[in-house]
Order: C-alpha cells, then sequence, then structure tokens
C-alpha cells in the first residue's frame, strides 16, 4: 500500500530543500520569463526536475501543474487528481538572498486541495494540511485569528492592491503588511500570525494551491476577488486573485471590493 499523499509531499519537500539550499547565495545562472512573469533560477529547474521524477513516479496516474513545467493540459485535465507544484515560491526573494522562500507542493482533486505542504527551509518552518484534517506548522495544529472586525486588521497585501480603483466600497482601515511568497502569506493567515491576505491581480494556482488549503483547515475563508470558490487544475491555470481571512474579515474584504 502507497503512503499518504501528505506525507509523499513532505518528504518531496525536504529533498527539494536539499537542493535548493546548495544554490542559495551562491553564484548561479537566472533568467526573466516572458510577459514580466519573474525570474527563474538553476534552482527552480533543478527542483522541479527532482521533484516531477519523484512525485510522478510515485503516483503514474496523478496529472502535473507546476510552474517551471511545459503544461500538458489535455493529460492534466483528463485526470481526477493534479499535482500542484510551485518548486520555489517566491524566486525573487531567493535570488536576493532573503530566506522567506518556499517550497509549495500540493494535491487537487476533483478541482479541491485535499493535500498540502509548504515548507520554508531557511526559516525551519513546514506547514502541513489534509482536508477535514487540519492543519499543522511543525506538527503542531494552527489556528487562524479569530478577529471579528475589518478595522484596524492585519492584512498581508502588496501595495498595488490597495489602490482606490480596486474599492469602489471604499479602502479598508487596515494595517498593512508584505511576504514576497504567497504560499507563505497564505500560511501565515492560517497561523494566526495576520487576520488575513489578499492580491486582486490573477494567481497562479501553483502560488495558492498549498496555501489555501493549509489557511481553510485552519478556520480562514479562501476565495477569488469576488468572493467566489477557486478551482484548482483548471484550463487556464489561474484564479481571479485571492481573497484569504477570518470569515468575518473576509466578508467584508469582499463586500468593499463588490458592493
Amino acid at each position: 500500500m502507497p503512503g499518504s499523499d501528505l506525507q509523499l509531499l513532505i518528504d518531496a519537500a525536504v529533498a527539494a530543500a536539499e537542493i535548493a539550499c546548495r544554490h542559495f547565495r551562491t553564484e548561479q545562472a537566472v533568467w526573466e520569463k516572458e510577459a514580466g512573469q519573474g525570474p527563474v533560477t538553476e534552482a527552480d529547474l533543478a527542483v522541479d526536475r527532482m521533484l516531477r521524477d519523484r512525485l510522478t513516479s510515485a503516483r503514474p496516474d496523478y496529472g502535473w501543474m507546476s510552474e517551471e513545467s511545459e503544461d500538458d493540459a489535455d493529460s492534466r485535465l483528463a485526470r481526477p487528481v493534479t499535482f500542484v507544484i510551485d518548486p520555489i515560491d517566491g524566486t525573487r526573494a531567493f535570488t536576493e538572498g532573503h530566506r522567506t522562500w518556499a517550497h509549495s507542493l500540493a494535491v487537487a482533486e476533483q478541482g479541491r486541495v485535499i493535500a498540502a505542504v509548504v515548507y520554508l527551509p531557511m526559516l525551519q518552518r513546514l506547514f502541513t494540511a489534509e482536508r477535514g484534517q487540519g492543519a499543522a506548522l511543525n506538527g503542531r495544529l494552527l489556528q487562524a485569528s479569530a478577529r471579528q472586525t475589518l478595522q484596524g486588521a492585519d492584512i498581508l497585501a502588496a501595495a498595488p492592491a490597495l489602490k482606490q480603483e480596486h474599492w469602489p466600497g471604499g479602502l479598508p482601515d487596515i494595517k498593512r503588511h508584505f511576504r514576497s511568497s504567497l504560499a507563505y502569506r497564505l500560511s501565515l493567515v492560517g497561523q494566526g500570525r495576520f487576520d488575513g491576505m489578499l492580491t486582486l491581480r490573477n494567481s497562479w494556482e501553483w502560488d495558492i494551491a498549498a496555501g489555501s488549503l493549509i489557511a481553510e483547515e485552519a478556520g480562514a475563508r479562501v476565495s477569488d476577488r469576488a468572493g467566489l470558490p477557486i478551482a484548482f487544475n483548471s484550463p487556464l491555470r489561474h484564479a481571479a486573485g485571492v481573497v484569504c481571512a477570518t470569515p468575518a474579515v473576509h466578508t467584508a474584504l469582499v463586500d468593499l471590493l463588490n458592493p
């Protein structure tokens, strides 16, 4: 009998960290992707190759979606279960020598994430979740913030997300914070360190799949910017933004975005 998907992801994330850490803060090739999609490094590609070999060998019936792999949409869309992988989430932070990059690994079944790992090896933080089984950080169960009001809430967001043009219902009265990795932002909401996170740009599924389950299993609510559920392993591979927060804060943010 094969082991659980979650344990498979944990072991793969630890192996990914061994590769990435060998490249971290060293001279390596870096390329800029087309259409302003950001940098990619030798480490991204090496981690991607290892993860694809390791994970698809263990689960040959699963589809494959990764930021650093060419998409075979016909194959992955034909399969009910798919890996959704970001070999290094926060590559720009990785290239600049910051420690807040992560390996983001998820399994999605029929559009819903069922197992997830976000691992930050330089911070020794391993976030995990299984659908219906809760979320944990280094083995300790997580609980999202209990905040009931939007005013003064601590929200992770990039500065452009708070431009007036995005908020027809009025700008939210919040305290803004930032982390480069979307997977880490979502996980931090699950940890309860922040009351919510949002990004209003179209968001690649590999950036948000694992973190979304971690946040949900800890008690937060996750949707696109219109307040609709996010379906993973979609044809376009991206969601219409992400709003993740405690239930009351989530409702308030979505109401201001869509009055």
